[in-house]
């Protein structure tokens, strides 16, 4: 999370931890507020690369699990990133920017995943860029999602995974209620000002607890070469191809899909009480 972002949710009392806002002051009504209302949230705990250059669609497709060749401009896809042991180093929610091709991700994976990405590009004409310091990811979950982002002059799509574009950057929409923005930061506080005048601010924790509703994983640094796709159900987000060609760990994740062999599953558990390790 760049500084200069830092200061415009500090001035709406955000309370930031580790580089990531734990809550506005009352994490149990932002709770109250994510079930029965309109939330904002900054999703500081992702960062975004982008590659750009003419082979750049060549590159990800065979590296990445998910079949980019056919990611159609106006679209998103769940994606992953894996060992040639079949292991998720991480895992990527992949955009059209234009030509381009930008990947929301764990920020904490970020610095590593960038540097081996670049390790992988040798003669390909493209760049591996870090332009998290430079944008900021706000998340809008609700009924009235649409319409606040309506009235802050945005694009809304349509389906679920299409993406528009506007002057500032992108919208995504995730499900029925839950879109993202990615925004240039020297455009984020007009923006998050107006959203926050129509949506209640809410911490990066209860963005998270709506991502944990929907299915959706993060491969984190703290998970990293821990799962295969399957594991995590990777496979039923269609973050996985598996009429494709060869990317690292194909082999393996090709072998656990037909033999049935995968012993984990990801499950939601809910509990009243603290889970103890």
């Amino acid at each position: 999370m760049s500084l200069n972002w830092q200061e415009i949710l500090g001035v709406s009392g955000a309370r930031i931890q580790g580089g990531m806002v734990t809550d506005f002051g009352d994490s149990a009504a932002e709770l109250v507020a994510a079930r029965e209302a309109t939330i904002v949230s900054p999703l500081a705990h992702l960062g975004l690369i982008e590659c750009a250059g003419e082979d750049a669609r060549t590159f990800l497709h065979n590296q990445l699990t998910s079949d980019v060749n056919h990611l159609a401009s106006g679209s998103a896809q769940h994606s992953a990133w894996c060992t040639a042991k079949g292991r998720m180093l991480a895992s990527f929610l992949l955009y059209r920017n234009g030509p381009d091709y930008r990947a929301l991700l764990a920020s904490d994976l970020l610095s590593t995943i960038q540097k081996r990405l670049q390790m992988f590009v040798l003669r390909s004409k493209l760049r591996v860029n870090d332009l998290s310091q430079d944008h900021a990811v706000i998340g809008v979950s609700g009924s009235l999602a649409e319409t606040v982002l309506h009235h802050c002059g945005l694009p809304v799509p349509a389906k679920v995974l299409e993406t528009c574009t506007y002057a500032n950057g992108n919208t995504i929409r995730l499900d029925g209620t839950r879109l993202l923005i990615v925004v240039d930061t020297v455009a984020a506080a007009e923006l998050w000002t107006k959203i926050a005048a129509s949506a209640v601010p809410a911490g990066t924790p209860i963005w998270q607890w709506l991502d944990i509703k929907a299915g959706i994983p993060l491969i984190t640094d703290a998970t990293k070469e821990a799962f295969v796709p399957q594991m995590a159900n990777f496979d039923k987000i269609d973050a996985v191809s598996f009429h494709k060609g060869c990317y690292p760990g194909q082999e393996v994740v090709a072998r656990t899909q037909y033999l049935g062999k995968v012993k984990r599953h990801l499950y939601r558990l809910h509990t009243d009480t603290a889970p103890v390790r």
